[in-house]
């Protein structure tokens, strides 16, 4: 696995480091200024200060709203009011607090069937980009003590999707339907960032970083972008123990 992986001391230092390269990967100089910025978010709890961080006067004037354009990973297919909405995360923690436009913001559709919803996200996702298969600016992602990423789980059909953008991921019983973007897409992105905190997620982050590639989120492999782990220390507690892969390491304060 190629990549950096950045360590930091905990979550608040972990989400101030993701802001700064997040700040820095929009203010990046660009042929066209004002071509659009893509942002994919994560869903989960990691992502929650972040959020909050970019909307704080610390960096909501150094980013330029207009700009961007906000996705989704995944979604669960709950209203979007649920607590268990991932864009009811995002709407109440960021985007409702900084002066983004309302055109901008392309939630996965919930209302329908998860295989009608990943259709109907699939096909904005082609009206957004036009012809080829879409290239993200930046796509944050999450890592499941299983080792999922997005709705992208260990066994999971989805995992072998080679052509499709948007897929749906059905559990049965088990939990929540689901609506995943798929490994072609995900690996199409210019930037990546892994947000992984918390001692759950050591033994799942030390197999993700050594192992065989038989996690999902191993196979997370931008083909011509940038890979970032950024990882706090309890979520690195396990990495001495084996040889980490990433091509270089950080350790960030």
């Amino acid at each position: 696995m190629r990549g950096t992986l950045v360590i930091c001391p905990d979550l608040e230092s972990l989400s101030r480091e993701a802001a700064r390269r997040l700040l820095a990967a929009v203010n990046h100089p660009r042929k066209d200024p004002r071509a659009p910025f893509r942002l994919v978010l994560a869903g989960g709890s990691t992502p929650r200060r972040l959020y909050q961080l970019l909307a704080s006067g610390e960096f909501r004037d150094k980013i330029p709203w207009p700009r961007l354009h906000f996705f989704w990973g995944d979604e669960r297919m709950v209203p979007q009011d649920n607590p268990q909405s991932n864009y009811r995360l995002a709407q109440e923690v960021l985007l409702k607090n900084v002066p983004v436009q309302r055109p901008n913001i392309h939630p996965i559709p919930t209302q329908a069937s998860p295989e009608e919803a990943a259709q109907a996200y699939e096909n904005e996702l082609r009206r957004h980009f036009g012809r080829g298969t879409p290239a993200f600016d930046l796509i944050l992602l999450g890592l499941g003590g299983d080792g999922h990423t997005a709705s992208l789980f260990p066994g999971a059909v989805a995992l072998e999707e080679k052509h499709r953008l948007a897929v749906a991921h059905r559990t049965g019983l088990k939990g929540f339907d689901r609506v995943t973007l798929t490994l072609p897409l995900l690996n199409q992105a210019r930037r990546v960032f892994f947000l992984v905190a918390g001692g759950s997620k050591a033994t799942a982050l030390q197999a993700a970083l050594a192992g065989a590639g038989r996690l999902p989120a191993q196979r997370v492999a931008p083909r011509q972008g940038e890979l970032v782990w950024l990882v706090d220390a309890a979520a690195a507690s396990r990495l001495e123990r084996v040889r980490v892969q990433p091509a270089a390491t950080e350790v960030a304060g």
